[in-house]
């Protein structure tokens, strides 16, 4: 059973946002469903799936002159910070840690995020007509 199904996560319109959502929702159904074998690996690209996409959004922010840009990558870096924490657990072996953070944690961040941060970001983006091609991130 997948953590978060696509179809339910809110589409923001902006499309280099959307498709690094997409992928992020891929990780963490794999996530859920690895195998302990294959978890630390996944966690890691989870991990740096997050890290690209938050400098991503961190580079559109800067380019567009957003002015919720100083909420908005705190929150990333929040949320970085907490990856972090769970990931030196992961990465000593200590699994269930970081399963308890991708089921109880990351799904519902995620849609809290995207629905309001990411949400309004992107509308600001549409409104100054920066295209996600010339993000340099």
């Amino acid at each position: 059973m997948a953590l978060i199904e696509k179809d339910s996560v809110h589409i923001v319109g902006y499309e280099l946002i959307d498709n690094d959502h997409d992928e992020f929702i891929k990780l963490l159904n794999e996530l859920n469903s690895a195998d302990n074998a294959n978890f630390s690996a996944l966690f890691q690209q989870l991990y740096e799936h997050t890290e690209q996409h938050f400098d991503r959004e961190n580079q559109l922010m800067k380019q567009s002159s957003y002015p919720g840009e100083t909420e908005h990558k705190g929150e990333h870096q929040r949320v970085l910070g907490e990856f972090k924490q769970f990931k030196s657990r992961v990465d000593k072996g200590l699994i269930a840690f970081g399963r308890s953070f991708v089921k109880d944690r990351l799904p519902q961040w995620f849609g809290l995020h995207v629905t309001t941060m990411d949400s309004a970001l992107a509308t600001h983006l549409k409104a100054s007509d920066l295209k996600p091609d010339t993000c340099k991130a």
